[in-house]
């Protein structure tokens, strides 16, 4: 497994510390901030750990950020094991540092079982992961435009790949959609786990939000006069991947 993949999934696996108590760490090299995506990922592995009958899964997910991670700390995951029924299981789990809650969420976890299911249309015009540029090729693209410190990020190698169908330049962005279509794919082979997975998938999920919300104005996510951040995050999942 790549290694870069490898240091992400060890950042996944909590320490218990007490029952319904976990702790987590943040990477020695990142933003100054936490990245949602790892409070989200993180919590959702607390909330699995306290569901022992593995076949159950989760379902769906509601959380809110209330502060911003101190990435120098280590953040305590205390979950609240609200029900445990026939078909479900409810998790409230809270992320605190500093003897505050700077994460909330609830989960809900669902035996797997067949029902009705529908979907919608692939979205028309699509291209194909394979005729999408890949980071690598974007960021060769705009090397001389991303601020010095910005670069270091930029250039280590990730565990998560991502193409964008419609890419912008995010240091020199014109207004356009305010959506966009992005694949995305670990960097390698993952377990046979389904909520390693959902972890996983859930830990990306926070990662192209911000310049999404962008897009339509013009603006980028690096501009030195505008402040974005995460406010809330909810996923349903469909069936195991």
């Amino acid at each position: 497994m790549k290694e870069e993949l490898k240091d992400l999934l060890d950042l996944l696996d909590l320490e218990q510390i007490e029952v319904n108590m976990f702790r987590g760490v943040s990477p020695a090299e990142g933003w100054q901030r936490v990245y949602g995506g790892q409070v989200i990922g993180q919590a959702l592995v607390a909330a699995s750990r306290t569901v022992e009958d593995v076949s159950r899964v989760a379902h769906s997910l509601h959380g809110y950020f209330l502060r911003p991670g101190d990435t120098t700390i280590p953040i305590l995951y205390s979950v609240d094991r609200i029900r445990d029924g026939g078909s479900f299981n409810t998790r409230r789990v809270v992320a605190v540092q500093k003897g505050h809650a700077i994460f909330s969420m609830s989960v809900s976890f669902q035996v797997m079982e067949q029902g009705l299911h529908h979907q919608i249309d692939m979205p028309a015009n699509i291209k194909p992961p394979e005729e999408c540029a890949t980071e690598a090729e974007l960021r060769e693209a705009y090397i001389d435009q991303i601020p010095d410190e910005f670069k270091s990020n930029f250039e280590r190698p990730r565990p998560i790949e991502m193409r964008f169908v419609d890419p912008i330049n995010d240091f020199n962005p014109e207004p356009t959609t305010p959506y966009q279509h992005v694949w995305i794919k670990a960097a390698d082979t993952m377990p046979e786990d389904v909520r390693l997975n959902q972890c996983l998938l859930a830990y990306a999920s926070d990662m192209t939000l911000l310049d999404t919300c962008c897009r339509p104005h013009g603006v980028g996510w690096s501009n030195e006069n505008f402040q974005v951040a995460s406010l809330d995050h909810s996923m349903w999942f469909h069936r195991p991947f």
